[in-house]
């Protein structure tokens, strides 16, 4: 029979190992609820096509009808109109016809978004007694009819990525930093190929520009797993969960991939600009359907920054361990094989916990 003494502490080990869960439970429970729950247009960026005054006169009843859910401007031309759908400056751009009304739509920048803009102008043409005809400029491969594909492959490659720290930073322990880094940047190449090889032949959601997205793969997973090598020396046990917290609840909430921020709240939003999940699925975006426009160097800059800021926790790293050896992770020396298994076991457990 177990003694108080060993009860107690069988409870406390049991209960900071639960801790680690439980907060990932919450986690994800306030970011994907907060960034899904209840998708609402705000500052959707949408057009009525003319220059006339009932074009004029439109524009100014739906933008005073919508408020701020909408930001309704007036194109003078359809040209310009199919322009800026695919400059991504625009949602919707709505050509106004008494007999046949029409909307000009590009689901490859986000069919959620595209639809909500249908949503809009059917409720205008229903009031007139019309049928809204819907033009889509830019669709998406046959292979990703939902236009969300992209966001499963970036859910595959931070998967691959953020656990492969788990087990680099347990198993790799005895290894220098600068070591544990070039396995990083192998790691990083298998988890992209592996990414765009399914995503590619397999199950054709990517169906050209393979090499440029597989760079973007790349980069993106060599970003994660190289800070989360870096970060590993100073957080240990709370690596796994620190790399939850970045490149799944923040990350794939704010990407775009299945809901933009004109239906999200406005922090996902402000996400949306700099963070890595949306470089990488924004970056695909404009590869695949927007012959590299649309803002792609400005995400290949994110995701570059990103590498960098690995690079910067990689230097941090190796200068903290040269001046507190005694701090850098245990060796297979220091501790058993068995312990080191079971932090690999415990990190790999956490890491799949998405």
């Amino acid at each position: 029979m177990t003694s108080t003494p060993d009860l107690r502490h069988t409870l406390r080990h049991l209960a900071t190992h639960l801790l680690t869960p439980l907060l990932m439970c919450l986690g994800m429970a306030l970011a994907y609820q907060g960034a899904f729950h209840q998708p609402t247009p705000h500052h959707l960026k949408v057009a009525v096509v003319g220059q006339s005054p009932q074009a004029l006169a439109l524009t100014r009843g739906i933008q005073a009808k919508a408020g701020p859910a909408l930001d309704v401007s007036s194109v003078p031309t359809r040209a310009a109109a199919e322009q800026q759908l695919r400059d991504r400056d625009l949602v919707g751009a709505f050509l106004p016809d008494q007999k046949s009304p029409q909307l000009l739509v590009a689901t490859a920048g986000s069919d959620t978004s595209a639809t909500a803009a249908e949503q809009v102008f059917r409720q205008v043409t229903a009031a007139q007694g019309s049928p809204l005809q819907v033009t889509d400029l830019v669709p998406t491969a046959p292979g990703d009819p939902t236009g969300q594909g992209v966001f499963f492959l970036l859910v595959a490659l931070s998967i691959g990525s953020y656990g492969s720290v788990a087990v680099i930073g347990a198993a790799g322990a005895a290894l220098s930093v600068r070591l544990r880094a070039a396995v990083g940047v192998v790691t990083a190449l298998v988890v992209s190929v592996i990414g765009i090889v399914t995503a590619g032949p397999v199950f054709h959601v990517v169906d050209h520009d393979y090499a440029a997205v597989w760079a973007l793969a790349w980069l993106y997973s060599a970003g994660i797993v190289l800070l989360g090598i870096g970060l590993h020396t100073f957080l240990r046990r709370w690596t796994t969960l620190t790399l939850m917290v970045l490149f799944v609840m923040l990350n794939f909430t704010s990407s775009g991939g299945i809901f933009r921020p004109d239906l999200q709240p406005g922090m996902f939003g402000v996400l949306h600009h700099f963070w890595n999940g949306a470089g990488f699925v924004e970056g695909v975006r404009s590869v695949l359907y927007f012959d590299g426009g649309a803002g792609l160097g400005g995400r290949v800059l994110s995701l570059v920054l990103w590498l960098a800021a690995g690079l910067l926790a990689l230097a941090g790293a190796a200068r903290f361990e040269r001046r507190h050896p005694a701090a850098a992770p245990a060796t297979p020396a220091a501790v058993s094989a068995a312990a080191v298994e079971e932090e690999i076991e415990e990190e790999e457990e956490a890491a799949v916990g998405v």
